[in-house]
């Protein structure tokens, strides 16, 4: 049989029962070696693996180097749809194509439903190929439209199993701690047990219990550090292995071969090793729960889709599953319901809250031909839809992907503590073998005992969980943070970048403005009615195929007004244009033109002076050979820019912008918008160019824009940061989508950024000054002058609780505010009126 191969250029599946960073470099190193591999990327936090190949490499050969390692690699279900099955051979065939395939663990085929169910860790993509190689045709059906949807239960299970193991081990070592801590504390118990059961008696049952603890909830630790200290890559496991089983062996010589130790050093330490497994456990406990929470943001996401979806099939409306919905399908949405694909408007008219998409509180008007995203909320009216992109193709899924993606990579800041865990567990076991000889050789009776109690806490206390936490539940929680308020990360080194940013650079058209023009100035002559003279102008302007004649013709068509007959046109060329509008002669152009036909624009001196300062080019317009109005089109500024500028600024940033607008234009607007650096009249491809000489200038840059000809630019940049309402091609080239066409996303991007960093950081510290700080304690080195030794118990609790302050503080950032945050409340139900929108 040919061997089928992973042709991807990466690889990306889950692995369970890694526990700390040193458990990360081992993996890492590991799946480096396999030939093809040019880099892998393994995130503790989310338990996943991302591997980059340079070649086709055997998918199975990789999940082999794992699990050779100790860990597992668990199978995914997948659910297809199979077309062309018609008899019980069809399925035979199917089912074993599927087993054949390197990765299935088992494959069901149901022909009445014409579904197959794979247990797999290949992709879909192999799957689907296997069964076209035999004439089926398959397509994914599952409802799940990211992993880690997958592995909310996984997770659930391990708290749920962690927890039981919590209680087992607890109630079995409360004994072991009463009969040994409790005898030392309390002095009539100590009587009590020396005249009832006796010593001997005592030191069984406390052998009894810490042997369940050890063997039953503890025997993880063991299962998986013991032989990955034979491998010579020993991990956290590997420590508390070594520490409690050093402190457990030790008892059980002093109770059964007292005799084998020297005088003065029998004594049992089966609580130590007891109570350290049971606190270890206690805060993995923890860590799982607290985990859970940091891809609280992606769960949410998932959980926006509905289960089912109403479509119009042979004249009838029936519901059926969302994963059965097909591109073209027509589909009915009412009131109150959440869309359920992306799709587009063939008939009704809603108010559709798409805050949960973009970020946007204000819900947005949705007629006939407009687009609607899959999760958002159909508010006031009924629609109908044709689905446009259906299952992993819609604008959710792809979000959700996108936040998968950043959560999973790593910063660079995470190289330097890779570099410390790499060496960091083995330093620590020679540290502990060489305070048990220092100790041994040199310290005072019983040197024996000292010796083996102060190299258990050295081996409890120096256990690395919190430095392998520190960088990616920040960064899992912090990338959930901004998909809640529309800001997306497509790679999580963009989270640091974005911090060390010096300079924001802005393309102007779509991003600092609307990006088309706009009627933005209408003055009329005393004499003449507003309404009127704009209906007349867009009258003789709708003949013209120029933009700024489309922006008045639209302005009254917004207005509602009705536009008059339209005869005798003409364009003066270089001018202006002419015609009869509703009767009366109309004539409109610049000041050259009135001036040709004899009008004194005079009266218009003031407005023309405003208007030119304000980078705006002015028109009139004559009607009946008299001067009527001056009109002003341009491309207007958003709403929410001016307040986005001021954010920048106060985050201590230089802002710029570069435009193909003339000098005077792009000053008047810069000017207005308080914009630091103005670089006009570039061409497309000279936008590459003005980001180099900011950045040389400034520092580090962020470049915002939206257009195809923004792409170039917001891939040289050193953050390119794209606005989600613009072309696909520049999504693609930005490392930061802005989900809503506001420029606040921007400094809420920036501000998330270094809000993150500074939580990485506070972990980071808390991690290694805890290790720093508290390992020499544990050596025993301030006996000599205050008599303090660190016991292994309060070691392993201190190394449970630091664990836990990484992930608590870590979840912080998930109740952390934007500086920039609509003041606007969302409504509930769409705005006062309950009125739909007309048509």
């Amino acid at each position: 049989m040919t061997t089928k191969h992973q042709t991807a250029k990466s690889v990306t599946f889950p692995i369970e029962g890694m526990t700390c960073a040193s458990c990360v470099g081992r993996v890492e190193r590991a799946l480096k070696a396999v030939p093809g591999v040019v880099g892998s990327n393994v995130n503790l936090a989310t338990a996943r693996a991302d591997v980059h190949l340079d070649k086709p490499v055997d998918q199975a050969a990789l999940i082999r180097v794992v699990e050779d390692l100790g860990y597992r690699v668990p199978d995914q279900t997948i659910i297809f749809a199979v077309e062309g099955m018609n008899c019980a051979s069809c399925v035979g065939r199917v089912e074993r194509a599927l087993k054949a395939v390197p990765g299935v663990a088992e494959a069901s085929v149901n022909l009445a439903a014409e579904r197959a169910t794979v247990s797999t860790i290949t992709d879909a993509a192999a799957l689907i190929s296997a069964l076209k190689d035999i004439g089926y045709i398959a397509r994914e059906t599952t409802s799940d439209i990211s992993p880690q949807a997958t592995t909310s239960e996984k997770t659930a299970e391990e708290v749920r199993k962690l927890r039981r193991s919590v209680m087992i081990a607890a109630v079995m070592t409360l004994p072991v701690f009463l009969l040994e801590m409790g005898a030392h504390l309390i002095p009539g118990l100590h009587t009590l047990i020396m005249t009832t059961i006796g010593m001997q008696a005592n030191w069984l049952i406390q052998l009894a219990f810490t042997t369940i603890v050890l063997f039953g909830p503890g025997l993880q630790f063991y299962t998986k550090g013991v032989p990955a200290l034979f491998k010579g890559a020993p991990d956290m496991n590997s420590l508390v292995a070594v520490g409690t089983s050093a402190a457990y062996l030790f008892s059980v010589v002093a109770t059964f071969a007292p005799g084998l130790l020297p005088k003065g050093t029998v004594n049992v330490y089966f609580e130590a090793a007891a109570v350290i497994v049971t606190l270890i456990l206690v805060g993995r406990w923890m860590e799982a729960r607290a985990k859970g929470r940091t891809s609280d943001a992606i769960r949410r996401l998932v959980n926006l889709q509905p289960k089912t979806a109403r479509i119009r099939r042979d004249g009838t409306v029936v519901e059926i599953s969302i994963a059965d919905v097909l591109i073209d399908d027509i589909l009915e949405v009412r009131p109150g319901e959440r869309l359920p694909v992306d799709g587009e408007v063939i008939d009704g008219a809603s108010y559709v809250d798409e805050s949960m998409i973009s970020g946007e509180p204000i819900p947005v008007v949705k007629k006939v031909g407009a687009t609607v995203v899959g999760g958002t909320i159909n508010q006031t009216g009924s629609l109908v839809l044709r689905a446009t992109a259906v299952g992993a193709d819609t604008m959710l899924a792809q979000i959700i992907r996108m936040v998968e993606a950043a959560q999973g990579s790593k910063l660079p800041i995470q190289a330097m503590v890779d570099k410390v865990t790499m060496y960091f567990v083995p330093v620590v076991i020679a540290l502990a073998v060489l305070t048990f000889i220092v100790w041994f050789a040199f310290g005072p009776d019983p040197s024996l005992t000292f010796g083996l109690v102060n190299a258990v806490a050295v081996l409890i206390i120096a256990c690395p969980c919190a430095m392998g936490l520190a960088t990616p539940t920040s960064i899992m929680v912090g990338t959930g943070r901004g998909a809640e308020m529309g800001v997306l990360f497509r790679k999580g080194e963009a989270l640091q970048l974005l911090k060390e940013a010096r300079v924001v650079a802005l393309d102007k058209t779509g991003t600092l403005t609307e990006g088309a023009p706009r009627l933005t100035d209408l003055e009329v002559i005393h004499g003449f009615e507003r309404t009127d003279v704009l209906a007349r102008i867009a009258a003789v302007e709708a003949k013209s195929e120029h933009p700024i004649a489309r922006a008045l013709v639209a302005a009254a068509r917004d207005q509602g007004l009705a536009l008059p007959d339209v005869t005798a046109f003409e364009s003066v060329t270089g001018m202006g244009v002419a015609a009869a509008a509703g009767g009366l002669r109309v004539e409109i152009g610049a000041d050259r033109y009135m001036s040709e036909l004899g009008h004194d624009i005079s009266a218009f001196a003031n407005t023309a002076r405003r208007l030119g300062d304000e980078g705006k080019s002015p028109l009139y317009a004559a009607i009946d050979g008299r001067l009527a109005a001056i009109i002003a089109v341009a491309d207007p500024i958003k709403e929410t820019t001016p307040a986005a500028i001021r954010a920048l600024h106060d985050l201590g940033l230089k802002v710029a912008v570069i435009t193909g607008d003339n000098h005077r234009t792009a000053e008047a607007i810069a000017q207005q918008l308080g914009i630091d650096e103005v670089i006009a009249e570039v061409l497309p491809d000279g936008k590459v160019a003005a980001v180099r000489a900011l950045r040389a200038a400034h520092g580090r840059l962020a470049f915002v824009g939206d257009g195809i000809n923004d792409a170039p630019a917001l891939a040289e940049a050193d953050v390119g940061v794209a606005i989600g309402t613009g072309t696909d091609v520049a999504i693609e080239a930005a490392d930061v989508v802005l989900m809503s066409g506001s420029l606040r996303g921007v400094p809420n991007a920036i501000a998330l950024s270094k809000a993150t960093l500074r939580n990485i950081n506070q972990n980071l510290f808390w991690a290694f000054a805890y290790n720093t700080a508290l390992l020499p304690v544990a050596t025993g080195i301030l006996y000599p002058a205050f008599g303090l030794l660190l016991s292994p118990i309060f070691a392993a609790a201190a190394m449970a609780l630091s664990s836990v302050f990484v992930l608590s503080n870590a979840l912080r950032l998930r109740t952390w505010h934007a500086p920039m945050q609509d003041e606007r409340r969302p409504a509930s139900r769409g705005p006062a009126s309950s009125a739909v929108p007309a048509e």
